[in-house]
Order: C-alpha cells, then structure tokens, then sequence
C-alpha cells in the first residue's frame, strides 16, 4: 500500500474515532453536554415510538427517582431509592402546599446503576447508603431528583441532603463527601443536581439554615472552595457559562442571581424580583445567558436575556430591558418546573399545565402565546430536541412532537402510558426516557 494511502487511512481511522467518542456524542450531566436540551441530529433519532415500536431495549428500575440518566460512551449511569416498606407514590399535577409530614416508611436503599447503551445489560449496582430516611419530601419528588454528572472516567452522583459519591466506570467507589442536611422550605429537600468545571465538581445547597455553593476536587473529593449565599431554599442546576469573555458558574435564586467565577468569587448579582420558588436552570444560546423562574402562584414569572461582561451589582435601577447588561425581558414567560428550549431562533417556555409559548430568541418578542396541548396534559421534564422537532414529555408518558417555528403545530404523540417526570437523555441514536419504574432505549433499528 502507497505510504499517502496509509497516512490518508490512518488520518480516517483517527477521524472516526473521534467522531465515535466525541464529547459532544455524550450526555454528560443534566439537559446533556450545553446543558440546554438540544441533542445532535441523528438518522436512528425516532420520531414514532410506543412501549414496543422502536424500543431497543427496555428495563426496570428498582425503586423511585426523577434524576436523569447521564451517558458516556457505552455507559447509562442513573440514581433511585428503593424502600422496603410501601409507601405513597409520586403523583403528577401542581402541589401549591406544605411537604409529606413523616419521612417515608421503612428502610431505604441509595442505589446507583450502570447499564450497557447498546444492550441494556446491567453492568453494576452499587449501594451508597442505608438507613431509614431522616428528611421528609415533596410530595412530587423522591429521594434521588438530582441528575449524575460524568467526566468519562468517573461519575459523580450526588444526593442531596445525604452526600456526594464518586465511581469509575467499574462501579468502584473512589470517594464520598458527606452533607449535613439541612432545613429546606416546606421541606421539599434538595434536587438541583451536580455540574463539572474541569477537576471541579460543583453543586449548589440552597436551604432555610444556610445556603452555599462548593466545589469539590473531582479526583480526592476534598472541598476546593466553598462560597456562603445570602440565599434560601432552590432547586435550580447551576450553570457553566463560557461566554466570549470569560467562564462563570450561574445560579438562579430567589433573592439574587448569581455569577461566581471558577474559584467561587462573585463576579456579579441582579436582583431580579424572581418567582417564589426556582426551579427552571440557567443555559446559554447566541451568545446569551437565559436566567427565569416562574411558581404558578406569582403574577411575576421572568426571564432574563444576560449579555456578557457585567460585574457587581447589575441590579436596573429603571426597566430591566433598558439595562445594557440584559438584551431582553419578559415579565411572564417562565415555566414553574420545565428548563426552557432555544431552538434555532426561537425561545420555547413549556408551563406545567400543559401549554407552550414562543419568543424570539435574540429580541424576546412574542412570537405566539399559550398553546395547549391536550386538556388533561400537565408537565415538569424539560423539552428536547433534534432532526428538526421539538419534544415535550408529559406527566402522563405522552410525548409531543411540535414543528418548530413561528406557528404552534403538533405533528405527533408517543404514548408509553407510564408517570415520567426524569428528563430525557440522548446519546449516539438513542433516547433514553425514564419512567416511574422503567427506563426506555428508543432507537430506530
């Protein structure tokens, strides 16, 4: 063989696999590697599926969790709790009041499981932790709402109100940092998951005692730096943004939004007059930082447009669209639970009680209002998207496939007639959809 013809094979063979394990391939942490929905396009990506059409494969998960499965290669790594004693199960729909009384029943399993992306098989099953549970919870949520977060070579599993817990991709435990758990609001516990900067894996632990941020080496599990935060109870993920400027950690709060820089110093705060409660996570699109909250029982639900480079305190002295910090501002158009969704141009907010709406990106101008999608349908993962369609997954199992653009039309819904409110995850043709007691690999074959 002609030596150009040998570098020409081997240049193609470096290429594909590259290509093949890609950082951008993985879904890393939750809403995947930008950490804001939007997947690559893919041939064997479905836009038909059912509990037998297109299904890969599909197995039981032991126990209950809405964290999100988090993939790496060929590696499905996801978090539950399972009980001993039966106990009330998690229900869909809107709980405007106090959390569940008593902590649930009996003894509690923290469990973390790998499974095999291209088969399903089970790799491993590691118990982190036993006990019976010392916290109440909100009667939506479970005792495993945070989403894992993995750097290829370890996953980082954190349970909120109990402790952070690191494994390699054997299921060896390398290291375990303890939390002290703390009062949160109305005791919903904690759910904002873990994200990576780095060697850092960091995490926010807002509460009604005190709330802080902290960043944990990835490699000893030894507390970096930790930040104290004028702050109570959230359960949004903090974001990394990596703007033109410089890379900041955001957080959404009730009091302040937040950016730290990547040793936990504040780089600046606004007050946003935010929702009673945030959830919705920050992201970026278009070179702009997207910051909103918006409880169901605040006539105030907003979200923010940042350019980037501000510093200190950005609060607007005026109207928020006049500051030069914020490109756009709209007083009512966050989400309750659902992260939002940039695709393309446009902005797509996904409200709980089963309506979406849609802004321009760039501008924040409304391009269309609420649009419902079925009577009965409510929501709380956030939407997906990729091969040109938008993804809304229902409370109920059903999810919607939306023509994105400047007019509201459903081409399609997917039913697995099951409770989900775990985000989805997509990786190398594969959707990964968590139900209460499954998880689904949706590929076309």
């Amino acid at each position: 063989m002609p030596t150009r013809l040998i570098r020409c094979f081997a240049a193609f063979l470096l290429m594909a696999i590259f290509t093949r394990w890609a950082p951008a391939e993985n879904w890393p942490r939750f809403r995947g590697p930008n950490a804001d929905g939007v997947a690559l396009d893919h041939e064997r990506l479905p836009t038909e599926w059912s509990t037998t059409k297109n299904v890969k494969w599909v197995v039981d998960v032991p126990g209950w969790g809405w964290s999100c499965p988090v993939v790496w290669g060929n590696r499905v790594f996801i978090s539950t709790v399972a009980s001993d004693a039966k106990n009330v199960a998690p229900k869909k729909g809107l709980y405007l009041g106090r959390g569940r009384s008593t902590p649930a029943k009996g003894v509690h399993h923290w469990l973390v499981l790998c499974f095999d992306l291209s088969t399903g098989q089970r790799l491993w099953k590691r118990e982190v932790h036993r006990e019976s549970p010392r916290i109440t919870r909100h009667p939506k949520s479970t005792y495993a709402s945070e989403t894992p977060v993995t750097d290829g070579k370890h996953v980082y599993v954190l349970f909120g109100d109990l402790g952070l817990f690191c494994f390699d991709f054997h299921g060896k435990l390398r290291w375990t940092q303890k939390i002290e758990a703390k009062k949160t609001f109305f005791d919903y516990g904690a759910a904002g998951s873990p994200i990576l900067y780095q060697d850092q894996v960091i995490y926010v632990y807002d509460n009604q005692e005190q709330s802080y941020i902290t960043s944990v080496d990835a490699n000893t599990g030894k507390v970096r730096w930790l930040t104290l935060r004028n702050e109570r109870s959230t359960w949004a993920t903090p974001y990394v943004w990596k703007n033109r400027l410089r890379t900041e950690i955001v957080t959404a709060g009730k009091r302040k939004i937040r950016s730290y820089d990547t040793n936990g110093k504040l780089i600046w705060e606004m007050n946003g007059r935010m929702s009673n409660l945030i959830i919705p996570s920050p992201f970026a699109a278009h070179g702009l930082l997207y910051v909103g909250s918006g409880y169901v029982g605040d006539f105030h639900r907003p979200v923010y447009a940042f350019r980037p480079g501000a510093s200190g305190d950005i609060t607007p002295a005026g109207k928020p669209a006049e500051s030069k910090h914020i490109q756009w501002y709209q007083p009512q158009a966050s989400a309750y639970n659902p992260s939002a969704l940039v695709y393309g141009k446009y902005y797509y907010t996904l409200l709980d009680r089963g309506m979406m709406t849609c802004y321009d990106a760039l501008s924040g101008k409304r391009v269309y209002g609420k649009k419902r999608f079925a009577p009965s349908a409510s929501f709380t993962a956030s939407p997906f998207a990729y091969n040109g369609k938008l993804f809304f997954l229902s409370e109920d199992g059903d999810t919607y496939v939306v023509e994105p653009g400047r007019k509201h039309r459903v081409i399609g819904k997917n039913s697995l007639g099951e409770l989900c409110l775990s985000t989805p995850a997509i990786s190398r043709g594969n959707l990964l959809i968590r139900t209460v007691s499954k998880l689904y690999c949706i590929s076309k074959k």
